[in-house]
C-alpha cells in the first residue's frame, strides 16, 4: 500500500492548491472543485474487499495532517472538507474512521473556536457533523506503532511549503516603505486636525500616537524572539531534551516506580502458598522491590527413589516394598473369572 502514498498525496495537494487559489473558505467553492475533479472515484481503484479498507486507511492518513498545524487556516479548512468528503464517499461498511491523536485535540478545539469567532458557520457545521457521525478515532499516537518491527527507508512527512505561512511574513508585510507611508499619513492627520479645530482637544486621538516607531519596535522584537527560538531548537536537537525536562521526567518515573513497588499485591488463590516480601532496593531509582520467596520440595521421582533405597536397607518384617507398577519380568497372577451357572440359579428359584 505504500506505493500508493505518493500518487494520493499528489492528487490531494492538487485539490488543496485549487481551493487555495479561490481565497475562500466556503464549502460551496470546495464542493465545485470536488465535483470537477470527481474525487470520490479515488476509492474505485481497489474494489477488492480485503484491500479496500487498507486503502481507505492509507488515504485518511495522507489527508489528516492537512487538518493540523502548521498549515494555514484556509488549508486546514480544506483538509476538514476533504476528510468529510472521503469519510462519506468510501465503500467500506462500517466506515473507516479518521485517526486523531489526543495531543492534537487541543489544536482542533482552537480551530473550532477560531471558526466560530470568524463566523465561518459552514466550517463549524462540517466539523460538528463529523463529531455526530463519530468519524474520529481517538488514539495515543498519530500513526500506528508496532513492537519489534524495524522498517527501513521510512520517510518523514514532508510539509508542503506552499500551504504554510512563511516565518518572515511580518517582516515582508511591514517594510521600510510601509513605515514611511504610515508616518506620512499620521502627519497628514495631525495637520488636518489642527486645520479643522481652532483649539484641538488633546484627548481627541483617533489613532495611536507614534504608530510607526512602535510598529517597527514590535517587528524587531518578534525577529529577535524568532531567532532565539530557532537557536534553542537547534541546541535541543543536537543535545537532546533540556535538563529541566529530563529531570522532570526522571522524577515522574521515580514516583511511579516507588508507588508500584512500594505496595505488595495480594496473590491469587493458586499462589497463596508463596510468601511475598518487600525487600529494599540498592539502587537510587527504585525505593523497594518485591521478592517472591520460593520453596520447592523434591520431585516425585526423587521421593520414590529415596523410598526404595530406605526400604531396601531395612528388614522385611518392619517394612514392605511397594511400587507404582509391576516389576519388569514378573507377571501378575491372573484372577479366575467365575462362570455363571444356570442350574444353580434355577435351583434357587422358589417352586410354586
Amino acid at each position: 500500500m505504500d506505493n500508493f502514498r505518493g500518487p494520493v498525496k499528489t492528487d490531494c495537494e492538487e485539490l488543496l492548491a485549487r481551493f487555495q487559489a479561490t481565497e475562500s473558505v466556503r464549502y460551496e467553492q470546495f464542493l465545485g472543485i470536488w465535483r470537477d475533479m470527481n474525487f470520490s472515484s479515488i476509492f474505485y481503484s481497489k474494489p477488492e474487499g480485503s484491500e479496500r479498507r487498507r486503502f481507505a486507511r492509507l488515504i485518511m492518513s495522507v489527508v489528516s495532517p492537512y487538518f493540523f498545524p502548521p498549515y494555514t487556516f484556509q488549508i486546514r479548512v480544506a483538509g476538514l472538507y476533504l476528510l468529510y468528503g472521503l469519510f462519506n464517499s468510501q465503500l467500506n461498511t462500517p466506515r473507516e474512521k479518521i485517526r486523531v491523536a489526543l495531543k492534537d485535540w487541543e489544536d482542533v478545539m482552537q480551530f473550532q473556536r477560531d471558526a466560530v469567532n470568524a463566523q465561518h458557520y459552514d466550517v463549524v457545521y462540517i466539523f460538528r457533523k463529523l463529531l455526530s457521525d463519530k468519524a474520529f478515532y481517538f488514539t495515543a499516537m498519530p500513526t500506528p506503532l508496532s513492537f519489534g518491527e524495524k522498517k527501513e527507508d521510512v520517510k518523514k512527512t514532508e510539509i508542503c511549503e506552499q500551504f504554510v505561512d512563511p516565518s518572515t511574513r511580518p517582516q515582508e508585510l511591514v517594510t521600510t516603505d510601509v513605515l514611511e507611508e504610515i508616518a506620512n499619513i499620521h502627519d497628514h492627520y495631525e495637520s488636518l486636525k489642527k486645520a479643522v479645530f481652532t483649539e484641538p482637544d488633546p484627548n481627541l486621538n483617533l489613532i495611536q500616537q507614534n504608530l510607526a516607531p512602535k510598529l517597527d519596535g514590535a517587528i524587531l522584537a518578534y525577529s529577535n524572539w524568532q531567532w532565539k527560538r530557532a537557536e534553542s531548537e537547534e541546541q535541543d536537537a543536537g543535545e537532546g531534551p533540556s535538563n529541566q525536562e529530563s529531570s522532570r521526567r526522571a522524577q515522574l518515573l521515580a514516583s511511579i516506580k516507588s508507588r508500584s513497588y512500594g505496595q505488595a499485591v495480594e496473590a491469587s488463590k493458586s499462589r497463596r502458598h508463596r510468601q511475598t516480601q518487600l525487600v529494599p532496593a540498592s539502587g537510587a531509582d527504585c525505593s523497594q522491590k518485591v521478592a517472591l520467596k520460593k520453596t520447592r520440595g523434591p520431585s516425585l521421582k526423587m521421593r520414590t527413589q529415596q523410598r526404595f533405597n530406605t526400604q531396601g536397607n531395612e528388614s522385611e518384617g518392619l517394612t514392605r516394598l511397594w511400587c507404582l507398577s509391576t516389576v519388569n519380568g514378573e507377571k501378575a497372577p491372573e484372577r479366575r473369572k467365575r462362570k455363571f451357572n444356570w442350574n444353580s440359579e434355577r435351583s434357587s428359584e422358589p417352586t410354586i
